[in-house]
């Protein structure tokens, strides 16, 4: 019994001193210029900047394919760092003029939900609560206000985003700034 338990110690250590190698000698290095853009993005994952979420887009900003002024809850603040950060000119999304949307949380109209969780799943940050043939809800504190779930819904008029009024309880910055280093 005790010569199985050295002889099974003894593989264990070799297995993981072989792994242990491995794991250096073919590690896979990653874009540092994709990290520091992805750091730069809010990480809301929502799509509106036409990329399945923030890790996709910042690798299409760092090889040239899309624009750093596409991420639309960064704000001008992202687009501006993420532009300084790939050395292009920062371009306001819809030209000088535009001017970003204002704040809103999806709201669920309690009498017409289905419970169908359509919009539970276009989620991207779990902001939607409720069950199978229940009716759901938005912890408003955790919406982001991308509007996916609005679309997402089978019902017209369910899901609507309702504007948020700023007060002094909710005021806030209009956009983060954000601070850039670059990599040597």
């Amino acid at each position: 019994m005790l010569t199985a338990i050295i002889v099974m110690a003894a593989i264990a250590l070799v297995l993981g001193a072989v792994l242990g190698y491995a794991s250096i000698k073919f590690k896979v290095e990653g874009n540092p210029l994709v990290e520091q853009i992805d750091a730069l993005l809010p990480q809301t994952q929502c799509g509106q900047c036409g990329y399945p979420g923030c890790k996709p887009y910042a690798e299409a900003v760092a090889s040239g394919e899309a624009a750093p002024n596409l991420c639309i809850p960064g704000g001008p603040g992202a687009g501006q760092a993420i532009a300084d950060l790939v050395g292009v000119p920062y371009e306001p999304l819809g030209g000088e003029a535009a001017e970003p949307a204002p704040k809103a949380v999806a709201a669920i109209d309690e009498k017409t939900c289905i419970g169908c969780t359509a919009c539970i799943k276009a989620c991207p940050v779990d902001a939607i609560i409720g069950a199978t043939k229940q009716v759901h809800t938005v912890i408003s504190a955790v919406c982001t206000g991308c509007g996916l779930c609005e679309p997402a819904c089978p019902v017209e008029e369910c899901i609507i985003m309702d504007p948020v009024k700023t007060d002094i309880g909710n005021w806030k910055w209009e956009y983060p700034t954000y601070e850039v280093k670059k990599v040597a």
